[in-house]
């Protein structure tokens, strides 16, 4: 910084002064000094992070492995806070990298747009990736993959028959007449986008639909909250010509009408959407 902040005008005032070569030794003693101070800065810093105690917190994960013969049980990891990043996410790669590799999630982003880090931590569906350690060290923080749900191992649910119930609603644009020519695209007015606010956001985690207890008992048969709301998605946009299509395929006692509006969708959902509010106005849409 100190070489690179001496300007031409200045370069030249410093030679017609000590000459040319006593320049070049200013600006030599100059960065020396610089660097030096530096490495001085490191050291000391790192000094303090070697100095600072342990702030050991304990994590019992989730293990089965069906290549072995041994029933599900929780291992359990310390991880010192200190050297870790914020996030239950930080920790399982910690703990991956340094402690077990053989243990198994799945995870992307690291920034709660994929959805691939979902997951049940001390008791509540969210993403490892937003969701902060407890700094409490006195209790062990708890992760289990996706409640209800079958396991391929570990911390890894089997997403098929949720992403197959997605297929199901036909999530894609399915306009009511062809274009006409030399129209680029489907032009909707600002009121009616902002219909879709609060949906289209969904990041199919299946955090909602995992935590929802008619999910539980008929995941076969009724779509769930995740799937439903993406469905009124649909329904809602002003640009889409099969609204009718799409109600009369939902209008079903399992597909629809197993949510009992128990909202443990809207209360887990990572990105603060409303699954229930979408559900209930699907009814509302069948009742007219």
């Amino acid at each position: 910084k100190t070489c690179s902040s001496l300007t031409s005008q200045q370069n030249n005032m410093l030679s017609s002064v000590v000459g040319r070569q006593g320049a070049k030794q200013l600006v030599a003693s100059q960065a020396a000094r610089f660097l030096a101070t530096e490495a001085a800065l490191k050291a000391d810093g790192a000094a303090k992070i070697t100095n600072k105690p342990e702030k050991i917190k304990y994590f019992k994960v989730y293990r089965w492995d069906p290549e072995q013969s041994q029933r599900p049980y929780l291992s359990t990891y310390p991880v010192d806070l200190n050297d870790c990043g914020p996030m239950i996410l930080d920790a399982l790669i910690k703990i991956k990298n340094e402690q077990d590799p053989t243990l198994t999630f799945r995870r992307s982003c690291r920034e709660g747009i994929c959805g691939s880090c979902a997951m049940n931590i001390n008791g509540a569906n969210t993403l490892a990736c937003l969701s902060y350690i407890d700094d409490d060290t006195a209790k062990a923080t708890k992760i289990y993959p996706l409640p209800h749900m079958y396991v391929v191992k570990d911390l890894v649910p089997d997403m098929g028959n949720f992403y197959e119930q997605y297929r199901s609603i036909e999530p894609w644009l399915q306009p009511g007449e062809e274009k006409k020519e030399g129209q680029a695209e489907f032009l909707q007015s600002r009121e009616d986008r902002a219909k879709l606010d609060g949906m289209y956001e969904c990041i199919l985690c299946a955090c909602c639909s995992t935590a929802c207890p008619s999910y539980w008992w008929n995941a076969d048969k009724y779509l769930g909250p995740a799937v439903l709301m993406q469905a009124y998605r649909w329904i809602e946009d002003s640009r889409d010509g099969s609204t009718k299509k799409r109600l009369a395929e939902l209008d079903d006692a399992f597909k629809l009408y197993r949510c009992h509006t128990i909202m443990n969708c809207t209360k887990v959902c990572p990105k603060h959407l409303n699954p229930g509010k979408a559900i209930a106005n699907i009814k509302k849409k069948l009742a007219h």
